[in-house]
């Protein structure tokens, strides 16, 4: 059975993390680099397993690893040979997975809370290239090129123990194909595919997200479906549409509200004004089972969530 099914069998919502840069920013760590988080696992690691803990405190039910711009092709630019690379890909999980098996040793709330899973990252193609394109996903690839892209990260990821994969910020179709796809190497592994997307309808490259669920919903391998790394009032839209189109469970962690720049790498405006915990409400209601929180979030957000959450547990 998949993992995030175990889970809506036993409790009404699963709490996924957020934000792991937000954080490592706040530690000292500069990420204006084109390996952004996957730096730290170069550089400071115990900070990555340090924040994993944090968001497990906070309530998440979900770690997702650092590995979402952790590509061998990123590695290699930094002169590292190709096993390195995938030995570092590993490491993002085997911190986040040291970090879950710690904090549940000592966690005392375990009949009111599932054991974490860990989730592993698997960034869009766009994301190794470190210039917006996961916000645009016009890459000219073909289907077999993001496989054959993708396919060395992914073993590497299922191989080191993941629980699932995490399959985010995807912009275009054809890369939620070629993962479903490339999936099929893989059979017993389970995905979550989250989109990015540019208003209450379409996902980035411009493709209505009905019918990118209305294709993913009959993927086996697929065990939810949603968005990420979104403006937060995109969000509600996006979850009826894909509500029309899909059965599978939905899954939404958008940013914090900030408006993300990927020309000039900065985030403008203000955050959003409303509890994270109280629009995880209304998403909730309106169809949503896997809840967190993207770029820019912190544990407070995902502790209001939480807090929220144990309402709908013990009622």
């Amino acid at each position: 059975m998949n993992p995030i099914t175990q889970i809506l069998n036993e409790y009404p919502v699963m709490i996924i993390d957020g934000a792991m840069a937000t954080e490592l920013e706040r530690m000292g760590c500069d990420l204006h680099d084109d390996l952004w988080s996957a730096k730290i696992l170069l550089e400071r690691p115990e900070l990555i397993k340090q924040v994993h803990a944090e968001y497990f405190a906070a309530g998440a039910d979900c770690a997702i690893t650092a590995s979402y711009q952790s590509t061998i092709e990123g590695f290699a630019a930094r002169g590292i040979p190709e096993t390195d690379a995938i030995r570092l890909i590993q490491t993002s999980v085997e911190l986040a997975a040291q970090a879950r098996d710690e904090f549940w040793a000592h966690e005392e709330n375990r009949l009111h809370r599932p054991k974490p899973l860990v989730a592993a990252s698997i960034g869009p193609y766009g994301a190794s290239l470190a210039d917006g394109s996961e916000y645009r996903g016009h890459y000219g690839l073909t289907e077999d090129e993001l496989i054959s892209f993708h396919r060395p990260r992914m073993k590497a990821l299922i191989e080191s123990g993941a629980d699932l994969l995490a399959c985010e910020t995807i912009p275009c179709l054809s890369e939620a194909k070629a993962i479903t796809r490339l999936l099929e190497e893989f059979p017993g592994t389970y995905a979550w595919i989250s989109f990015s997307a540019k208003d209450g309808r379409h996902i980035s490259e411009g493709t209505p997200i009905s019918e990118c669920a209305a294709l993913l919903d009959s993927c086996s391998q697929i065990a939810a479906i949603g968005i990420n790394c979104t403006p937060i009032e995109h969000i509600p839209p996006l979850i009826e549409e894909i509500k029309r189109a899909a059965s599978k469970p939905i899954i939404a962690y958008p940013n914090s509200g900030e408006q993300y720049d990927p020309v000039t790498k900065t985030w403008k405006g203000a955050a959003c004004e409303n509890n994270f915990g109280k629009s995880a409400q209304g998403w909730y209601e309106n169809g949503v089972s896997l809840i967190g929180g993207c770029c820019r979030t912190k544990p407070a957000d995902i502790q209001a969530i939480a807090d929220w959450a144990k309402t709908l547990k013990t009622t």
